[in-house]
């Protein structure tokens, strides 16, 4: 068997990682002898992957062909063009559109555009996270050749003012800096600005026609990036479906979190989308899910052997998800009071996160498929009970000479509010892989450090033969795996090991694998690869309207059984290790959080 090289572009695409259409290698007549055509069988639209391309895979670059063979790829032929069709009776063409999408898009055609557009352009996500991802996607040969870059909001901008508050926040990979300079200025010259109100159809056809001189005569495809609050988030998307989409390309729209407050508000606002658009053209976007441990959590488990037949209730005997800041609100109170630290972080980050854990084999890597088997852990989990829960808030502390202020020093939050800033949960998945497993969660503001971390405590041996060595701290001799999602990304598996000399002595060491000093290349920020995603129509790593569904029937009972009976949180020093009350939450279920042991140091 030989190998079939297959091109590979500067900037990776994800579009091979998908298998959902039936390749077969069959003779043609109108080929050389020794070549064979892959050809593409059509499949139904509910499970056919939105891209077919193997011409610059994300995760490998060959083919395997039998008898030296030349691979050649045939695209389906799509005979027909979908439409969103409209309340009012109006039409978001989405193309060309979407039986491009299933043919493929390749974002280095030179016969089509993308115009990206960051509505918002003014506030702090735009500046310190978008523009950015931007950039560096330009930087590395990601972006279309025809692409332009529109600001969109309510403050009086020009476009030079626009380039020069965008440049402030620019920077060149710590890898890769030649150049550098010459690429902003390029980068900038096809930055652009329009102003005008968010629930505006006259200011979007204005912006509209801005986008069209800068498209031409190409097929145009559009993204919006909605930075702004979630109340207008349906004036925005009716305004610019109705005076902005592409009428001969498709129409994306990036939903910045919170997607909702519970239940109910989270199904009013998928509802007001869907009336202009559907739903392969909302992106919900999680930036955790872009983050490089995360997405690397199923090629762990999936491509290596030594895990998988270890991933179930059999062998492990807790999995913790935590986040921590070592900071507080510092004048965002006022955002975050309205929703906490459950619906900031928990519901969503950490829940997606333990979704993707705990799955199982999805049929293929493509992004229904991965997304399906997502829901069916969502939906097989216990209900979440006041008693499996503890919330916390930071307050003042004295450290150092220094005062550090509480939660509600802050000028932006109400007097007395009970606002949890601290969570920590015991949640249970009901399904045969994972019955009985605690996976606990915790998150919180203000805390000791800063990290995002996945550690998975697996049972003690049987037998206990080296008991005279470790004594009767069982935990000390547990093996723990650990995902350190941020900062300092690594993965690392805990393991007895004897200590060298005559004696019999053992103690835990760690295998590392230290992303920094593994590969030299620096790790791309996650709005990157989300954005490149979107620009893709690459789903796997946003959310489905039927996970938030779900993610939200778990959430929502709770939330409203702990604002109507205004549960005080328990109060923990600002820089501490959080609220007591985690430590008897984790006790109760036996559990130690790993994150607390006295090994637990910055290097651990």
């Amino acid at each position: 068997m030989e190998m079939a090289a297959v091109p590979y572009s500067n900037c990776p695409t994800s579009s091979s990682i998908r298998s959902n259409s039936h390749l077969a290698l069959s003779p043609s007549s109108s080929l050389s002898p020794n070549s064979r055509q892959v050809r593409v069988f059509s499949v139904s639209k509910k499970f056919r992957p939105q891209r077919i391309s193997h011409d610059s895979p994300r995760y490998w670059n060959v083919l395997n062909v039998q008898d030296g063979s030349v691979a050649t790829a045939e695209s389906p032929l799509v005979t027909e063009t979908p439409l969103t069709k409209l309340k009012d009776g109006l039409t978001l063409s989405t193309s060309v559109n979407e039986s491009n999408e299933a043919a493929g898009f390749d974002i280095k055609e030179t016969g089509s555009s993308v115009s990206i557009t960051v509505v918002g352009a003014s506030g702090d996500l735009a500046k310190k996270k978008i523009f950015p991802a931007l950039f560096a996607l330009y930087y590395e040969d990601c972006l279309p050749e025809h692409f332009t870059v529109f600001g969109y909001s309510r403050s009086k901008m020009t476009d030079e003012e626009l380039r020069n508050m965008v440049s402030k926040t620019l920077t060149c990979r710590i890898d890769k800096r030649e150049n550098c300079s010459e690429k902003m200025e390029q980068f900038l010259k096809r930055c652009f600005y329009h102003s005008g109100q968010y629930d505006s159809e006259e200011n979007f056809s204005e912006l509209d026609k801005k986008l069209k001189e800068h498209e031409g005569d190409r097929s145009s495809n559009r993204l919006f990036y909605l930075s702004i609050p979630p109340n207008i988030f349906i004036d925005a998307v009716r305004c610019a479906s109705t005076s902005a989409s592409s009428s001969k390309g498709w129409t994306r729209v990036i939903v910045e979190k919170p997607f909702g407050r519970d239940s109910e508000s989270s199904a009013a606002l998928t509802s007001g989308l869907k009336q202009y658009l559907g739903e392969d053209q909302i992106f919900r976007i999680d930036h955790y899910l872009g983050k490089e441990l995360v997405e690397n959590l199923s090629v762990l488990r999936f491509s290596n052997l030594i895990f998988e037949p270890l991933w179930s209730r059999q062998y492990i005997r807790n999995v913790q998800f935590i986040f921590s800041e070592d900071f507080g609100t510092e004048g965002r109170g006022g955002y975050f009071d309205n929703y906490g630290i459950i619906r900031d972080i928990m519901q969503n980050h950490l829940l997606q996160i333990l979704a993707l854990f705990a799955m199982e084999t999805p049929v293929s890597l493509d992004a229904e498929d991965i997304r399906n088997e997502k829901v069916k852990v969502l939906r097989s989990m216990k209900p979440l009970e006041l008693e499996n829960v503890v919330i916390g808030q930071y307050k003042s502390h004295v450290k150092g000479g220094v005062t550090y202020p509480a939660y509600t020093d802050d000028k932006t939050v109400p007097k007395g509010s009970l606002t949890p800033t601290f969570a920590a949960a015991a949640l249970f998945i009901n399904n045969a892989r994972w019955d009985g497993v605690p996976f606990l969660m915790k998150a919180g503001k203000a805390l000791h450090t800063k990290r995002a971390e996945i550690r998975v405590q697996f049972r003690h041996v049987p037998g206990h033969l080296y008991s005279r060595s470790f004594g009767t701290d069982l935990d000390r001799a547990t093996n723990e795996l650990v995902i350190r999602v941020q900062p300092d990304e690594a993965i690392y598996l805990k393991i007895n090991n004897k200590v060298p000399g005559l004696g019999m002595r053992l103690d835990r060491s760690n295998l590392n694998l230290h992303y920094a000093a593994r590969y030299a290349k620096e790790i791309p920020d996650a709005y990157e690869r989300l954005l490149l995603d979107a620009i893709e129509g690459e789903r796997r790593l946003f959310i489905r309207s039927d996970e938030l569904d779900a993610a939200w029937s778990l959430f929502t009972p709770l939330l409203k059984e702990l604002e109507k009976k205004k549960i005080v949180p328990e109060f923990y020093p600002y820089g501490s290790r959080g609220p007591v009350g985690a430590h008897y939450l984790a006790a109760r279920h036996n559990v130690r959080w790993g994150d607390m042991s006295a090994e637990h140091t910055k290097d651990d």
